[in-house]
């Protein structure tokens, strides 16, 4: 019976040696060394942002319209999705540092093969995340999807973002 008790106490006596800070802090799992998260542990206390799909903006943003419009590179596009995103953080007061879920959609580049430019968003992904500027990273899911809204978008990201109250 004793043993029984104190497996039962064991969780809460556990919960209770943590201090309050690191209890409230998001806890962010998986290697230093990854690209992404493993995981993300939003705690109580904290207001969730959710971000819709962010598709690349034009280079040419001065072309007439029903014209056709380049969007560049995936990494460009990515590049410009992030930007994109940040922007639309800052209008609630929060930063890139505060995302902890990504989810990419990326379209077959014709000039892949058809296939996703997984390097391509990858080099625009670790100019916003895991850098020296930046060192938080997130929990993340990439796939390759037939297509997107306009002809030549080739990347669409939607993020998750997580600050205390």
């Amino acid at each position: 019976m004793r043993r029984l008790i104190l497996a039962a106490l064991l969780p809460v006596l556990a919960a209770a040696a943590v201090p309050a800070s690191a209890a409230d802090a998001i806890v962010r799992v998986g290697p230093p060394t990854a690209a992404i998260l493993q995981g993300a542990v939003v705690p109580a206390g904290y207001d969730i942002f959710y971000v819709s799909g962010q598709t690349p903006p034009p280079l040419n943003a001065g072309a007439p319209a029903g014209t056709p419009v380049e969007f560049g590179d995936t990494k460009t596009q990515t590049i410009g999705i992030m930007k994109k995103i940040d922007a639309v953080l800052k209008t609630q007061g929060y930063t890139m540092g505060d995302v902890v879920m990504m989810r990419v959609y990326l379209v077959g580049d014709p000039a892949k093969g058809g296939k996703m430019d997984f390097a391509g968003m990858m080099e625009g992904y670790t100019q916003f995340f895991g850098s020296p500027d930046q060192p938080n990273k997130v929990a993340r899911v990439t796939m390759q999807v037939a297509a997107l809204v306009a002809p030549g978008m080739l990347a669409e990201i939607e993020v998750q973002a997580a600050k205390k109250k």
